[in-house]
Order: structure tokens, then sequence, then C-alpha cells
């Protein structure tokens, strides 16, 4: 694969040595944005554990659907489900395979969780996105997937929503793993950061929990380079490109404020880990920018970065780690959000767009990965059973 980095947007050498072991001695853990059920039963997610240091996967609704619909991975596992009385409904379906899958890849990665006594090692399985305005909805899912799965390195997703918030603190304080996600904003950080304060607070072992914040980035740069292509002026132009990385760095700075600082030093005796900010949306969208961008400059201590398999491919084979990217130039950072707004771009409008949007598209994908499930029961043969479908 030919790189498209431009030495606009990165600067260094390829060493020889695997750019993905560089990351992870920078502090970043390497996870990835994908699950499948042959990429577990061919030993391929055990091949990237053991060869290039991953240490986590996240899921998510797209990424299932795409999965379960995309050939006849699951048509044996659906088909022995279907022959259950009463016949499971499509939510049921979706459940079973999806924690049978989950189970695998947190069994794959525990091997690093228990290496790297509970640091690493998660598998992140997210609440179904209909309970995303649903507070109580959300807890009773979340603690229901938990009690399903049985593994000390699963993941529950929730996202930052407002209704997600506090479903969040409540269910840290009940000791569960979270990976909050849908963050967009140094907002969404924020009131994310502060509800893990609270959950461990409350919690009776606060060493117990891990979370991880997972900020977006990609879909930042996606939404505001068209409105700077719009304005068209000279500073608005410069900024393309720009913005989501600088969002990523003026987080990172507010993290390194809480938890390396007072807010959290009564809980960190008390063993506590901090919550580190996991970067989401790290593929390029544009073609323009370099493919490794939102790896490369985004690299740095107590951070992970969630790689779709295209992405890592990427990384591994032309990526340059310069160090940790991630505290370079904080002013610069801070310097390039103050110009977005002087060019008339809203950040915090677009930043809530996107949380809007993306709990909207996550929708959509559970909504084609139902009708999906009704397609496969009428080819194998069954019966419609899709009433009483949780969304």
């Amino acid at each position: 694969m030919a790189s498209k980095v431009s030495p606009d947007t990165a600067q260094g050498v390829h060493t020889g040595v695997n750019p993905l072991r560089l990351a992870e001695a920078q502090g970043q853990a390497i996870w990835l944005d994908f699950i499948r059920r042959n990429h577990i039963a061919s030993g391929e997610l055990k091949a990237l554990v053991d060869n290039d240091g991953l240490s986590g996967v996240t899921s998510n609704p797209t990424i299932f659907e795409k999965a379960i619909v995309a050939g006849a991975d699951y048509d044996e596992s659906l088909a022995k489900l279907l022959r259950q009385t009463p016949v499971p409904d499509d939510f049921a379906l979706f459940d079973s395979i999806a924690i049978e899958d989950i189970r695998s890849a947190t069994d794959t990665l525990r091997p690093v969780y228990d290496r790297t006594n509970g640091a690493d090692g998660y598998v992140s399985l997210e609440v179904a996105p209909g309970l995303a305005h649903d507070t109580d909805g959300t807890i009773r899912e979340a603690k229901r997937l938990w009690a399903a799965v049985q593994r000390p390195n699963l993941m529950i997703k929730v996202p930052a929503t407002p209704e997600g918030i506090p479903a969040v603190e409540e269910l840290l304080a009940s000791g569960l793993n979270i990976n909050i996600t849908l963050m967009f904003s140094l907002a969404h950080y924020e009131a994310v950061a502060q509800a893990y304060i609270r959950g461990l607070k409350r919690a009776a072992n606060p060493s117990r929990s891990a979370s991880v914040a997972s900020f977006f980035v990609s879909r930042v740069d996606n939404l505001i380079d068209p409105q700077l292509e719009k304005i068209g002026t000279p500073d608005a132009l410069a900024l393309r490109g720009k913005i989501g990385v600088a969002n990523c760095r003026v987080v990172y700075q507010r993290f390194l404020e809480i938890f390396r600082g007072n807010d959290f030093a009564p809980l960190r005796a008390k063993g506590a880990r901090v919550q580190r900010v996991l970067w989401a949306s790290t593929s390029t969208k544009n073609p323009k920018y370099s493919d490794t961008l939102y790896v490369a400059e985004l690299i740095g201590p107590d951070t992970v970065n969630t790689l779709p398999p295209a992405t890592l491919d990427a990384f591994r084979d032309h990526g340059v780690v310069r160090g940790a990217t991630i505290l370079d130039a904080p002013e610069q950072a801070a310097a390039d959000l103050t110009a977005l707004k002087k060019v008339g771009v809203d950040l915090s409008a677009v930043t809530e767009q996107l949380q809007k949007e993306g709990v909207e598209s996550f929708a959509k994908s559970f909504d084609d990965l139902m009708a999906a499930l009704e397609k496969k029961r009428a080819s194998l043969g069954a019966s419609n059973a899709s009433a009483g479908v949780r969304k």
C-alpha cells in the first residue's frame, strides 16, 4: 500500500520496527474496531495480539450488522437457534450471536488482561442504540449483558448522551467496566470524566472497574471541512484537516489536568485506574489526507486508538511514530479552535449534531440488522418470529 503521508501531516522515517509496537512503547494501546466470528475462529485475532501487540477490541451495531449480513459465517449458528422451541425473535437471535462472539474475543484477549493485571485486554459490547435516551433502560440492559457474557474483561458501551451520563455513573458504581462512546466535544468529555469519578467514589472497590472515554475524530473534519470550503477565505481554508486533531489535543490536556491532579488523587490512592481516552473514528475519509493521520498525530500515554482493519494494516505498513504526538503544540491546538470560531464555524453546534447523527446511525444499523436477520430466517426456512424486538 502506497503511503499518502504529506510533508504537512507527518515527519520522520519508518525505522523498520513495527509502528504499532512503537506506539505501544509510547503508552498507547492499539485496539481493533472490528469483530467477526471467522476472524476469531481462524486465529487472525490472536495473531494480531501476538504479533502487533493488539490489546483490545471494540464493536458497535454497524460492525455487527456488516459481519452478520456478509456471507454465511453465522448461518449454522442461526439455523441451530431457529430449531429451538419457542423460536427466538430477531433480537434474541442477535443477542445470542453477539454474546458468543464477545465471549470468544474476550477469551482471546484474556492473556493480555491477566498479564496487565486488568489494565488492558478488553472487548466492548454496546447496549442497544434505542436506549440512548433511556437512563434506566440502559442500566438494566448493561447489567443484563454483563451477567450474560460473564467475562471480567468485558466493557459495556454506553453513549455519552445526557441520559447516558447518569447511567455511566451508576454502572461504574456497580463495578462494571464501561466504554463511554459518541463523544465529540470538550463538554462531552468533561461530563464523562466527572461521571467516572463520581461513579468510582460510590463504588465498593474503585480499583475494580476500568473505563475508556471514546472520543471521535475523523467525523469532526468530515463535517467541518465543507463548511470551511464554503467560507472560502484563506484563514478558513488553512484550518481544513486540523480541527479533528486539535479537538483531541485540547481534550487530552483536560485529561491530564483531571487525572494527574487533585481531582483524582484520593481515588488514585485507593488503586483506581485513570479513565483512558480512546480515539475512535480514526480511519481517514478524505483521500487528500494521510491514511494514518488520525493515528500518527494522536499517540501518547494513557490513550487507546481503536483502528478498523484497513487503518491498522496501513499503520503497520508505513506508519511513523514521532513520539507522544498528542502532546504536540497544545497552544496551537487551542488557537486552531479559536480561529475556527473567528471564521464563523460553531464547533459546539457541530459536535452536538455529530452526537445526534451518531445515535441515529447506530439505530439505523440496528434496524438494518433486524431486517437482515428476518431475511436470514426466511432463507433458512424458519417462520417469522420478530415480534417483541427490543431496540
